[in-house]
Parts: C-alpha cells; structure tokens; sequence
C-alpha cells in the first residue's frame, strides 16, 4: 500500500470515528483548566479587599465586576438586554424593638427568646398559648390551636421545619420553639442567632406590616415554663407521652403579649451571567451555576474579621469561569458545543438561595427549554471524613429527577476523571438537608435535572479562616474537569437529558 493510500484510509477513519462519536475530543479543552489558573482567580475572588462578599456590599460589586470582566474578554454574550447583569432588589429586615411578656414578666429578643421573622406586628399581639408537645402531625388531633400560639419541643440538634410546618398546616398563629434544655445552651444559641440577624436577613419579597405569622420565636426553657407555669420536667414528660395519652391536655393553657418591629431597607444587587450560543440546538440550554457572594465581616471581636469564603463558594466560582474558558476555547476552534450554556455565578445564596431563585422565577431563557442545571457550591477541600480518602466529590441529586443525567454522570466520570463519587448527603431525608440548600434547588422545584457538586462541611466552614491558602488546587481542577466532561457530554449527546416519566 503507498502512503498517499495509507493516509487517505487514516484520515477517513478519523472522520468515522468522530461520526461514530458525534463530538470532538474534549481532553485538549479540559486540559485548559489549570491549578494555578483557578489560584490566580480565587486569590482575587476571596481577597480581604473584597470584604467576604456579603450581597449588597461594595466587595460583593468588586466581583462581579471581576466575573462580568472575565466572561467579556472570553467573548461570551451579554444576554439581560446587552448586559452580562441581572438586576433585582432585595428587602433587608432588621430587628428593632422585639420582646415577649408571659407571666407579667418581659423578655428580650437575644436574651431569653429569638425573634426569627422579617415582619412588623403591627404593636402588640395577645395570643392565647397551647402545648403541642414535640409538634407532630399526630400530636394535634384532639388540639385546637387555630389562631393560637403553640409551643413544641424538639431535641437541640434535632429538625424544626416539621414541626413547624405542621403547627402551620394547624392553623396556629404562632410558632415557638423550646429547642435547648439550660439556660446556658439558649445562650449560646441565641449568641449566634443574633451575630447573623441582627445585622438583618434580606428577602425576595418585600415584608407587610401587621403581621408576624410567617415568622417563629425560640424561646429559653425559664420562658416555656413561664408561660405554662409548670416545670420543664412535667413539659418534656407530656411531650414523650404524646397525643395518644390525655397528657398533652392536662398542660393548662397559657398566653403571652409580644411585639416585633422591623425596619425594611432596599438592597440592589445582581447576578452574572455569560452566555455561550450552540451549534445546531442551540435553543436548549445548560445552566452551570456557584454562587459568589458570602457572608460578609464580623460585627465584633478581634484579630481576623473577614469571612473570605474561599471554599464557599470562592472555589465553585473560579470554577465557572475556567469552564467557561474551556468551552469558549472549543467554541473558538470550531468545537463549540451544540446546545447553548449559560455560566451564571448568584447573590443571595447565603440569604437563603435568592439570586437563584429570582433567576427560575424571570428567566432569562425559557425554562422549558433549559436542560440541566450542574451546581458548583464548594469544591476546593476535604471533609474530616475524606482526610485519607482518594480524591473524591459528593454527588447530590443526580439521580432525583433523571435517572438518564445520573447514568450519564456516573459513565463520564468512570471514563475521564475517576473521582469518588460519594452520595451520602444525597439521601433528601439526611439532616443536613444538602439537596435543598444550595442554588440547584430551586432547578430541580421546578423539575429540571440537576447535580450538585460538594466537598463536605469542614471546620472552617463559615468562619474566617475558610482562606485561599487552605484550598487543594489539584484536587480542585479534578473536580472541575469532572464538570467540565459532564456538561460537554450533556450539550453534545444527540438527545436531550429529560426528566423520567412520572
């Protein structure tokens, strides 16, 4: 055979093998995401001068500009009107005067109850009060406390939210909460809650007066017995026994006055989109989302007051935008990506998913045609767990609505990047709730396919000691690749990932 014949034959079996395929190599693209690429972002993203990041503030303003700046010279689209900002307001609600009398005695908010709400009373509310044990749905078939307030106990690291929410589907006025069993345990509960709610928690929505039923107390075990004027003993024994003895009955009712004020101020903040247009579906779209703010400086204390947050979510962040470098590369070389991919970094994250969830509710692009949403919250140390551990990854809410984009996820990993996938936050039931806190949540509520990518909660999560210097870079760029494959291999398949059939 002569090698004009040879080469011939060779270049066509490329061209069969990249049929077979239907997608270009992406190794040479993923190669683009490098160590000290996402060192030299995250230096920046999680510097002091940017004050942790806190939505709102100047330093939160400081990175997006660093991140519209990036997705502009990569060449990505403008796509709010010409604009890589989404605009939207948030309300601040910040305590004012706040207490409860029982028992002709009044208790202050952060001393012996916690007001956690953002609405103002309207002056004060004489609520008559019943004992609802530990809150269950059981607990409240022979109670009536519509338009009550109702106390429930709940062990100290045990979950609230169902007890709440049943005290709500009861039609109580009011929920308290008797969550510590000492005065010092309050304490130190109430010393945190006030290092986060006194500087005010910012919402979506702007909150009404004379109304205070959306919000809870949690109240010290002095105020619960107070309140029912017996002891904490009797209350907790009440409690085990439950609704199927008469003792939840024999707790005398009790009542309490209180009064919440609220002052609301208007915070204007945005997220960042960038947007890579496909080839030929280019009308679906891959949403890959971090959230870039943080929670901002300590109020009090000494030595380092900044919360960095360079793990969280610094490192999802830098992420983004070495993923958009990737695929902006691709796309240059005329190996873009056939559906579109929208890298959207979020505010509001750390208030409760807010920019994420001003984005599913005026979306930018249809959310019918949006095909998955990967989620990067977190991805640049170890857990306690994994301190020995290979590299690895935690895996949450892949297989929830799509049992396609977990198989997908699962094959691209065994091929390219071999990491640990580690699913136990994946359970929806876990305590920690992972699947419904971070920004990919409000994605899948509105059903579409999506993974969260997690390193674990570490010992400097939340603190200011969560530093660019305690970040594994390596392992970081593993992880990143792992979503870099994944959603080439989701906006390059033939057919779009859908959620199962119901």
């Amino acid at each position: 055979m002569n090698m004009t014949l040879r080469y011939c034959l060779l270049f066509a079996l490329l061209i069969s093998c990249l049929h077979v395929t239907g997608q270009p190599d992406a190794k040479p693209y993923a190669s683009l995401i490098k160590p000290a690429d996402l060192k030299e972002n995250l230096s920046i993203i999680a510097a002091d001068a940017l004050e942790g990041r806190e939505t709102g503030t100047r330093g939160q303003k400081m990175a997006a500009a660093f991140i519209s700046h990036h997705f502009e010279t990569l060449g990505l689209k403008a796509p709010v009107n010409g604009s890589f900002y989404q605009h939207f307001d948030l309300y601040k609600s910040i305590p004012g005067e706040v207490y409860l009398t029982t028992g002709g005695i009044r208790y202050k908010n952060y001393q012996d109850i916690i007001y956690y709400g953002k609405d103002n009373s309207g002056g004060e509310v004489q609520l008559p009060m019943v004992f609802a044990g530990k809150g269950r749905p059981e607990d409240y078939i022979d109670l009536d406390v519509s338009g009550k307030g109702v106390m429930v106990m709940v062990p100290e690291e045990g979950n609230f939210r169902e007890a709440i929410s049943a005290a709500r589907s009861a039609n109580a006025a009011m929920v308290f909460i008797l969550n510590t069993r000492t005065g010092e345990a309050f304490k130190e509960y109430a010393r945190q809650y006030e290092s986060f709610l006194s500087e005010g928690r910012l919402s979506l929505k702007k909150p009404q007066n004379g109304t205070s039923s959306s919000g809870l107390f949690f109240i010290s075990p002095v105020v619960a017995e107070k309140i029912f004027d017996t002891t904490l003993e009797k209350l907790s024994v009440a409690a085990g026994e439950g609704s199927k003895k008469p003792s939840l009955k024999k707790v005398a009712p009790g009542k309490v006055v209180y009064k919440t004020t609220v002052e609301i101020k208007t915070v204007k903040t945005e997220n960042v989109l960038g947007f890579l247009e496909g080839t030929d579906k280019k009308d679906e779209v891959i949403v890959i989302t971090s959230h870039y703010d943080h929670i901002g400086k300590k109020s009090k204390g000494e030595g380092d007051l900044i919360n960095n947050g360079a793990d969280d979510d610094g490192s999802g962040t830098v992420t983004v935008l070495q993923l958009a470098k990737a695929f902006a590369r691709a796309k240059a070389e005329g190996n873009g990506p056939r559906r579109s991919i929208l890298f959207m970094t979020v505010a509001g994250e750390e208030n409760g998913l807010l920019g994420s969830e001003y984005y599913t509710e005026h979306p930018v692009f249809p959310l019918e045609k949006t095909v998955v949403n990967l989620n990067i919250d977190m991805v640049g140390r170890r857990d306690e767990g994994h301190k020995e551990s290979p590299p690895y990854v935690y895996v949450i809410g892949s297989d929830k609505l799509s049992s396609t984009l977990h198989t997908l996820s699962e094959n691209v990993n065994r091929k390219y990047t071999k990491l640990l996938f580690d699913y136990t936050y994946n359970d929806e039931n876990h305590p920690a709730r992972l699947y419904y806190r971070s920004d990919h949540w409000n994605f899948a509520r509105k059903n579409i396919p999506i993974i969260f990518y997690f390193d674990g909660i570490h010992e400097d999560y939340h603190l200011p000691s969560d530093e660019v210097d305690k970040i594994e870079f390596d392992l970081l760029a593993v992880r990143a690749k792992c979503v870099f494959f994944t959603a080439w291999e989701i906006a390059n398949r033939a057919d779009r990932i859908r959620p199962d059939a119901k």
